[in-house]
């Protein structure tokens, strides 16, 4: 499912992650308030193992709010207790178990894509977690089918303690170890590459850091954007969002951001702190598109 928002949009399709308390069309009213393009959503609770089977009225409620919505869903943020390159097999094995479901279940909403962090080696190794998780999205693969049409988009991390992810190899190497590699996208996160040490805020670090990116992982990879200002010092390795242009990045790396014509069409979403009356989305959302030009 598509929808187009009205008008023509001068940048890339901007949003934000919105909360399914109460039900999950919910996002949708939640976005619309919050004047967003695009919303990434949790398709179960994010803190708990087992989610509920998804009821008929449940499905005609999701479908009808976004029908009648001008929003597109950019993807879906698997649960934060998952851990694909975990080494105790009995934690590995839920991980596993509740990625899969949460794969299914963007396929019946149709979400496109689901974004996940790499996951914590445990002092094990970092080739060795990596391995962990090539070998889980295989075995998703083959348990689900390759013509699945949601894409797995590792997200980059900040790379505190053993997580994986704070480098492009690292996601380029996991990556590699996936034989269906057109299932296989990336999300960038802005918080998390300053905090892991690749500089974004004047132009020519901008330039950089994309062109390793490309050099590395590929852009055509590149299927969403999380928009976080932080609060942590650069190369801190520590993950602490903020809100856009009032943190240690800078208004001006979110200028090269969403007026980069390489990006145009993929959707960048912000995880800022807000309160339920969601003006803080609207305020960073308005700082974000005073910057198109």
């Amino acid at each position: 499912m598509t929808n187009e928002s009205p008008g023509v949009r001068l940048g890339p399709p901007l949003g934000a992650h919105q909360s399914i308390a109460g039900g999950l069309h919910l996002a949708f009213e939640r976005g619309s308030r919050a004047t967003c393009d695009t919303l990434q959503i949790f398709n179960k609770s994010n803190n708990q193992w087992a989610a509920r089977d998804f009821t008929s009225a449940d499905l005609e409620l999701w479908f009808s709010a976004w029908q009648d919505s001008a929003l597109e869903v950019a993807c879906a943020h698997n649960s934060y207790l998952i851990n694909l390159a975990s080494p105790d097999p009995a934690l590995h094995e839920k991980s596993y178990q509740s990625f899969r479901q949460e794969v299914e279940r963007c396929q019946v909403l149709l979400v496109p894509n689901l974004v996940f962090h790499p996951g914590s080696h445990l002092g094990t190794g970092a080739d060795a977690g990596m391995a962990r998780i090539s070998a889980s999205i295989n075995r998703l693969f083959d348990e689900l089918g390759s013509d699945t049409e949601v894409t797995l988009c590792l997200e980059t991390t900040a790379g505190t303690g053993s997580n994986l992810g704070s480098t492009f190899e690292e996601l380029a190497q996991i990556i590699d170890g996936v034989e269906h590699k057109p299932g296989m996208g990336v999300c960038l996160d802005t918080c998390h590459v300053f905090a892991a040490g690749y500089a974004i805020t004047e132009a020519d670090q901008y330039a950089t850091t994309m062109r390793r990116f490309d050099d590395v992982i590929g852009l055509r990879r590149l299927q969403v954007v999380h928009v976080n200002d932080s609060r942590m010092p650069f190369a801190s390795r520590r993950d602490r969002h903020d809100h856009i242009g009032q943190g240690l990045i800078g208004l001006q790396a979110f200028d090269h951001l969403v007026n980069d014509v390489r990006l145009r069409h993929v959707p960048m979403v912000l995880e800022t702190p807000k309160e339920d009356d969601l003006v803080d989305d609207v305020t960073n959302l308005s700082r974000l598109r005073s910057l198109l030009r």
